[in-house]
């Protein structure tokens, strides 16, 4: 089994890679491979809304020049998918919040891509507007039908110079137990898959409120 996490922060080695390397360290202590990919110093356009991944389903982002679509693929390919974003202004790193959009949304309109598999985040943050970006990252996961394992509390580490964060106790204490639960999990869902079938999937409806 394997977990992708994607590291949201412009600092390659800053605490929110470091709180990623404390669940990965739980992670492939119970034989679980672990990657973090770097997002957040990368060059990527946001959404731009024109639905060519929804026409072609090719489980592919149409705009060019980025390693959107590779990121993509090793999400599929993985069992589990962990996401880490510093704090900006209450909310996800933009670099991030644009290869979110991008890839949960080609994720979407292929079929589902991310359907059960085990989805997790966590957040580094230097004072306040941590649990904000905590429950944004979470929208990702949940509209995606993943399986959320939790802790002990709100998976937020603080910490303001790269690996201050791992001075706060309770948070390490905290990614620690992510750690650990997301292992069970995937290893719970891994001893299952021929036991209990999984429920149908349903085609997704669209509404609004305009009569």
């Amino acid at each position: 089994m394997k977990v992708v996490a994607f590291n949201g922060s412009p600092h390659k080695e800053g605490n929110t890679f470091h709180s990623l390397q404390v669940v990965g360290q739980e992670l492939t202590g119970a034989g679980i491979e672990f990657e973090i990919v770097q997002v957040g110093s990368s060059s990527l356009r946001g959404c731009t809304a024109c639905n060519g991944c929804a026409r072609n389903k090719n489980e592919k982002c149409v705009l060019p020049g980025d390693e959107l679509n590779t990121w993509i693929q090793k999400m599929k390919e993985a069992d589990g998918i962990l996401l880490g974003s510093p704090v900006h202004y209450a909310g996800i790193g933009a670099t991030m919040k644009c290869f979110l959009d991008r890839a949960f949304y080609v994720a979407g309109v292929n079929g589902g891509l991310l359907r059960h598999k085990v989805g997790a985040s966590v957040v580094a943050v230097r004072r306040s507007g941590g649990s904000s970006t905590f429950d944004a990252l979470n929208h990702y996961i949940t509209y995606s039908e993943m399986l959320l394992p939790g802790s002990n509390y709100w998976n937020i580490a603080h910490g303001t110079t790269p690996g201050e964060v791992l001075q706060d106790e309770e948070g390490l204490q905290l990614l620690r137990v992510l750690g650990r639960n997301m292992a069970w999990l995937l290893k719970s869902l891994d001893a299952a898959k021929n036991l209990v079938p999984p429920p149908a999937a349903e085609k997704k409806i669209f509404t609004n409120f305009i009569r």
